[in-house]
């Protein structure tokens, strides 16, 4: 059997190493649009935030590894261009500029997704940068050095755009954030959002939400990023307002979309074509709570998207059951983690959803070193299903949110939630868990 795999990142190298793990003999290639594989963009900003690191430092296995030591065919600096189903092909071109063509029987699509970039004037400059691979974070790490930059423009306020803010002030680089958006994090409940504004605001970073961009003009010193009544100048630009998937080919081969252009795939990974998968971030994935679509980019859920395709492959018939949407990320010395639906998720789903917040300590009272926790529960009224929560804090944010989502993935109550036998220790938590607070709180509310 020849299968092919269009990706070799996440998705893509766990799907090859597992399906050559469990059938040595099986033909696997792996065409790759870059020279580079195996690597954890996930730790792109901190990585940039140490200048003393080598950005190859984040290359998990080198490419020459996976064909000597496993034998997958892995061709790196082939662009797969167009697929064609009925012939079981998929064609494209080399970083030489040849072309290729490749027959399969069975195919998995791991192309990822791209950083969005918004259609405006000046979006191509030289120092208009993105981070979304290991090759955007060498441009921006070198043009950091050569071009002694001490102010940066971040348009944008997610996840990367936050990330990239503590790893430039880190290195001393002034750093101003807009977008468009009047709220910071306009998924998070107000007051948990406002906690993450005032720790960048305390740790110098320039914020100026509800101004849409025009355009970015380069100057004799650097870049002006005009907006609507706001200039901004900088040494470089960050665009930071989220990704999209790679999925045009995919779409012009009449393989099936889904949410945001993803593409549509089973429990399995199938697409609608079956001898075809897609899975990481170019593929869409069902929400346990919502029990709808959705497509969250998630680092996980690629890896193990790439394990469920290729024990498909190898005939062991694998569905997975879906995501909750869990992410954490940092912010300076706040941990911000999240689970499950908002309210406004939760309205558009079909639930009636109430919600509340609590603000508790990290530790038990009297303890050393006991900072706040703010956490907000959210639940629907009718059946007192869980559907959500959100935390905010400096310590203990980090791996609570676990909780939440094991209780999401087995459908539970608040009322069961509360009744879960957590750890307490003084050094870790106050008896009565965070958690357990909003809980209890929620409980009262239903």
């Amino acid at each position: 059997m020849d299968f092919v795999i269009i990706g070799g990142d996440a998705a893509g190298m766990s799907a090859a190493s597992r399906a050559k793990r469990s059938k040595p003999e099986m033909n696997v290639t792996v065409l790759e649009m870059t020279n580079d594989v195996s690597y954890s963009a996930c730790g792109l900003p901190y990585n940039i935030a140490a200048p003393e690191r080598e950005m190859d430092d984040l290359i998990v296995r080198k490419a020459q590894v996976f064909r000597d030591k496993q034998g997958i065919d892995l061709l790196t600096g082939h662009r797969v261009e167009a697929l064609d189903c009925d012939a079981k092909i998929v064609k494209g071109t080399t970083a030489e500029g040849g072309t290729f063509e490749k027959k399969y029987d069975k195919l998995l699509i791991a192309t990822g997704g791209r950083s969005i970039k918004p259609d405006i004037p000046g979006i191509d400059l030289p120092g208009v940068m993105a981070l979304k691979n290991i090759a955007d974070g060498r441009r921006i790490k070198s043009f950091l050095i050569e071009k002694n930059v001490k102010k940066v423009v971040i348009i944008g306020m997610g996840y990367i755009a936050l990330e990239m803010c503590e790893a430039l002030r880190g290195r001393g680089i002034e750093v101003a954030m807009v977008k468009p958006g009047k709220q910071l994090l306009p998924w998070m409940s107000e007051e948990l959002s406002d906690v993450v504004k005032g720790e960048l605001e305390d740790n110098g970073v320039s914020l100026y939400p509800g101004h849409a961009i025009e355009k970015i003009e380069e100057t004799g010193s650097g870049y002006n990023v005009v907006c609507d009544g706001l200039e901004l100048s900088g040494d470089m630009v960050l665009v930071a307002i989220g990704i999209i998937p790679n999925s045009e080919f995919a779409r012009d081969a009449g393989l099936e979309l889904s949410v945001g252009n993803s593409i549509s795939v089973d429990t399995g990974l199938r697409t609608s074509d079956s001898d075809i998968y897609a899975a990481g971030d170019c593929a869409d994935a069902h929400h346990i709570v919502s029990g709808q679509k959705t497509w969250i980019p998630l680092a996980l859920w690629a890896n193990r998207g790439g394990w469920a395709v290729a024990d498909n492959v190898t005939g062991k018939d694998v569905e997975l059951q879906g995501i909750v949407g869990t992410a954490i990320f940092k912010v300076f010395d706040l941990e911000v983690a999240r689970t499950g639906l908002t309210v406004a998720d939760a309205e558009k789903a079909g639930f009636e959803p109430a919600e509340v917040m609590v603000k508790t300590r990290s530790k038990a009272h009297g303890h050393p070193g006991n900072t706040t926790i703010f956490s907000s529960m959210t639940a629907d009224v009718k059946t007192g299903r869980l559907l959500g929560a959100q935390m905010v804090g400096r310590e203990g944010v980090a791996h609570r949110i676990n909780a939440v989502a094991v209780a999401l993935h087995n459908s539970m109550t608040v009322e069961g939630f509360t009744s879960c036998d957590l750890s307490y220790a003084p050094p870790f938590g106050p008896v009565w868990d965070p958690l357990l607070t909003a809980g209890n709180q929620l409980m009262k509310k239903l």
